[in-house]
């Protein structure tokens, strides 16, 4: 071989070794006489704390860090459905209280004539309050989406196995009191 063409072949291979290397873990290689079997692993628990904080900077960001790239319609849709509800309750606000304004300085109602100024004051009051509790529930869909992302990283290391059994036996137990108490007993192996 020439040296041009050794130059070419050598980088990729010390590349493929470094990448079985880096996915093979140390206790899974096992020797059989002459094979060596090598098990790649398939996925790592993530981390909660990136999961946390990428949520937190953006949400939906610690969804995709777990894998949960389903989630962000939800999270999205949740944020502009909230957005609208916070403006057509600005809006109706706004309205309610330029047209108190304008019966407290004594113009004619013209957008809402049968409404005293009690009425108006009240309709006010309900669409300052609806905005206000509109900017709450964004808070909490916020908060959501960060839980969210933190639980999903603490589950993804947890064990899902075909090897779930329901075992019962006999339970002997002796009581602090005196006697004892003979039965049986269920446990759910997993």
């Amino acid at each position: 071989m020439s040296k041009k063409c050794l130059a070419m072949v050598f980088p990729k291979t010390i590349a493929v070794f470094v990448l079985l290397a880096i996915y093979a873990t140390p206790t899974s290689a096992q020797t059989k006489g002459d094979t060596v079997e090598i098990k790649l692993n398939e996925k790592l628990p993530k981390d909660p704390k990136i999961a946390t904080l990428l949520s937190a900077i953006l949400p939906g960001a610690g969804q995709v860090y777990n894998e949960k790239v389903w989630k962000l319609p939800i999270i999205y849709g949740g944020f502009a459905t909230n957005l609208y509800f916070i403006d057509f309750n600005n809006r109706r606000y706004q309205l309610f209280r330029e047209e108190l304004g304008r019966f407290d300085a004594g113009d004619p109602n013209l957008n809402f004539p049968n409404m005293n100024r009690d009425a108006l004051a009240r309709n006010v009051d309900f669409w300052r309050r609806n905005r206000d509790l509109n900017f709450v529930v964004f808070g909490l869909i916020y908060i959501l989406n960060i839980v969210d992302a933190q639980v999903d990283a603490h589950l993804s290391g947890f064990d899902i196995s075909d090897d779930i059994s329901l075992i019962y036996e006999p339970s002997y137990e002796t009581l602090t009191a005196g006697g004892a108490l003979v039965g049986v007993s269920l446990k759910l192996k997993f």
